[in-house]
């Protein structure tokens, strides 16, 4: 009898990506995630180059997308959350065109400012793509909490 093909799930690691299930799986309110790997949860980050290029240059994005952008910036809020001890509040303006801002804010401080366009098509190549975005985020935030942390405990 022949084996049958299993295909390996990544496995989810560094501090910003569990952080970031974590997001997902505190929005399952009712269970219906329970049985889906931590990778499946993440799948909607992955939009790959062809797929990116076939999406329109001008949309609006939907409310799902939205959605995960929103998750994706507390997990980073919550990830600096954790090496900090200081808590970090994300806020999102978001043009219903595809761009806008994201802040991440400490007491008085930005500790992240990111501009946003072509939210739309909000997403990472692959896994290591993702995780690297959200630590390089992660720890820009650690940094300017250590530089200015009077100003974070405002």
């Amino acid at each position: 009898m022949a084996e049958a093909a299993t295909i390996e799930t990544p496995v989810i690691e560094g501090v910003f990506l569990k952080e970031l299930v974590k997001q997902w799986r505190a929005q399952d309110a009712h269970g219906a995630w329970d049985k889906k790997s931590d990778f499946d949860l993440l799948r909607p980050y992955l939009v790959d180059k062809a797929t990116r290029r076939q999406m329109p240059i001008i949309g609006d994005p939907d409310p799902e997308t939205l959605w995960r952008m929103e998750l994706f910036y507390n997990a980073v809020g919550l990830a600096i959350e954790q090496a900090t001890g200081i808590m970090v509040s994300p806020m999102m303006k978001m043009h219903h065109e595809g761009f806008g801002k994201v802040m991440l804010t400490a007491g008085r401080l930005i500790v992240g400012l990111k501009h946003l366009r072509d939210v739309h098509r909000f997403g990472f190549d692959d896994l290591a793509a993702l995780a690297a975005e959200g630590e390089k985020l992660t720890a820009a935030g650690i940094e300017m909490i250590e530089k200015y942390p009077e100003v974070a405990r405002i």
